[in-house]
């Protein structure tokens, strides 16, 4: 095998086995293009980074973004990696919607991603639409901040770990008879075990039943009934970028609810579910 096969066959390790991806069978390409529409995707990435003229910059960024989502669609390989690449692509092309969706795909796989975590709070600064969140709400994030804001796998290791503090403290007691210091470190422990352990059970039955989306128009009329006639929600359109979680879904309208709880109705193709 030559060199250039060898580094082939990394590359291609890495795609579909390496990096925590999910890949269907029916539809994934062969290895071999799919390491060619990585490369693509790379080069074109790479230039349009460095080209003079804008002109060429969005073709190439376009060029780029095909190519990963050809890898991701096509080929089925879905990891944090590959949305960040896409998000990236998207937000430099100037399409903050479309870049701040494939960030949040991204989080979604790997929520301690430092990466994807920095470049989406960028992308979200740069949003037309301020929407606060309820007193309520951010007084439970602010209480509750290890539940909004460890990932789920953060969570089960810090369980785990907490868990087996109590099972030594346990052991110690059977062995040298209680204390004081001893019973409080088990207590605390059986305590941290069981609030981790409920926040992911918890979290993963809400990530099951919540279906979120992002506005991908630049902007888009929010209607208080699904047609076209019907009253604004709001005195001023929504912009893209602006988060939502989905209500309910009918033919052409997605019935969305904003972070302090407002809700209207929107056309299905100015927005795209996360």
């Amino acid at each position: 095998m030559t060199v250039k096969r060898i580094q082939r066959a990394v590359i291609t390790l890495i795609l579909l086995g390496l990096t925590g991806l999910t890949a269907g069978a029916d539809a994934k390409l062969p290895a071999e293009q799919l390491y060619s529409l990585f490369s693509q995707a790379n080069d074109a990435f790479r230039k349009a980074n460095s080209a003079a003229v804008e002109s060429g910059r969005q073709s190439l960024y376009e060029k780029a973004i095909l190519s990963f989502e050809k890898i991701i669609n096509e080929g089925q390989v879905r990891n944090a990696g590959l949305y960040y690449n896409v998000a990236n692509a998207y937000f430099l092309k100037g399409e903050l919607g479309k870049a701040i969706l494939n960030y949040r795909r991204a989080e979604r796989l790997d929520k301690a991603d430092e990466n994807v975590q920095k470049n989406l709070g960028f992308a979200l600064s740069k949003r037309v639409d301020k929407v606060g969140v309820k007193t309520e709400k951010r007084v439970l994030q602010t209480l509750f901040f290890w539940h909004y804001d460890f990932s789920i796998k953060t969570k089960f290791v810090l369980a785990c770990i907490c868990f087996a503090v109590f099972c030594v403290g346990l052991i110690f007691m059977i062995w040298f008879g209680r204390s004081a210091p001893v019973t409080l470190v088990a207590v605390v422990a059986a305590l941290l075990t069981v609030l981790f352990f409920a926040s992911v059970v918890i979290e993963q039955q809400s990530e099951a039943r919540r279906i979120c989306g992002v506005i991908t128009a630049q902007e888009v009329i929010a209607h208080q009934a699904d047609w076209q006639d019907s009253p604004p929600s709001f005195k001023e359109p929504l912009h893209e970028g602006t988060e939502f979680d989905l209500i309910e879904h009918r033919p052409g309208w997605l019935h969305i609810k904003l972070s302090d709880d407002s809700d209207g109705w929107i056309p299905e193709a100015a927005a795209e579910l996360i």
